[in-house]
């Protein structure tokens, strides 16, 4: 049985990351291949007649929603997924995908031997995940599990508890969380991910820098997102954000920052500055615990 709240709010913009993982799985010069994500966007009515292919977007790239924010979101997961991997490739035994949505990592990457791949979530968008998954083929190469958390509350007794070590390095990931959690919510993630973790740890996150104007927020991803359901701006939560870069600093981690485009320009290809742009203050961070 489908999980109804899948269909409503910021869930409901894992499905628009599907969708986006699913166009950019079919394409020619694909940056990531995600062989699941069609499947989540064509089991739930909000989304079934969204685009899964190249050849369902007429105006290709230049689709401000399903060409140009789906390329960014098929460049953010390539590269946050070489972060991953090279961060199990050299020591992280544990890897944590909090607000993990509708990512597959655990079952559609390379895992070294020995990693395990805690997934934190709401309960229902879970059990919408394995009953999609359920009757596909699918050997991760990770151990999986999942834990129903409210990452605005205190999820850290449940990873505990489901087996996690604190005293083994292991990789954070936070993809597209932030933007949406209360202030106070993101000090105490961050300041959790800081205690649970040894040195060689990782942390990788996306933040928005500063307030976007008025003509940006009219820009035709914000408008183009907003016309299938999903209002991004009203689901960002609008009050001042905390430096999570600066409070890692602070904690002795070593936080880089850099923004999606010089992405692009490494790989070739993905979205590139434009007037009034809904991604000039997107930064994504890679920070580490050093010993």
């Amino acid at each position: 049985m489908l999980a109804p709240g899948v269909q409503h709010g910021v869930a409901l913009t894992a499905l628009l990351v599907a969708a986006a993982r699913a166009i950019e799985t079919h394409r020619p010069d694909a940056l990531a291949a995600d062989p699941y994500a069609e499947h989540f966007v064509r089991a739930v009515p909000a989304s079934a007649s969204w685009p899964t292919h190249p050849a369902d977007v007429p105006d290709g790239d230049a689709d401000p929603l399903w060409g140009r924010l789906g390329r960014y979101f098929g460049l953010r997961t390539r590269v946050l997924d070489d972060h991953l991997l090279r961060a199990a490739r050299t020591g992280a035994r544990q890897i944590v995908l909090l607000g993990a949505g509708l990512d597959t990592r655990a079952l559609r990457l390379a895992w070294p031997p020995g990693r395990t791949v805690y997934e934190l979530d709401r309960a229902d968008v879970l059990a919408f995940k394995d009953d999609v998954l359920g009757p596909l083929p699918a050997a991760p190469a990770a151990t999986r599990r999942t834990l129903a958390a409210d990452l605005r509350d205190d999820w850290a007794p449940a990873l505990l508890a489901a087996g996690f070590d604190p005293s083994v390095p292991s990789a954070w990931l936070a993809e597209g969380l932030l933007l949406y959690l209360p202030p106070a919510a993101e000090r105490r993630l961050i300041a959790t991910v800081d205690r649970l973790s040894p040195a060689g740890s990782t942390l990788a996150f996306e933040v928005k820098t500063g307030w976007e104007s008025g003509p940006v927020r009219a820009n035709p991803v914000y408008t183009a997102a907003r016309a299938i359901g999903v209002d991004l701006l009203a689901l960002f939560d609008a009050a001042p954000r905390p430096d999570s870069v600066a409070d890692l600093a602070a904690r002795g981690w070593t936080p880089t920052v850099r923004t999606p485009f010089d992405f692009t320009r490494h790989h070739g290809r993905g979205p590139l500055p434009e007037p009034d742009d809904a991604l000039a203050a997107n930064r994504w961070i890679f920070a580490a615990k050093p010993s």
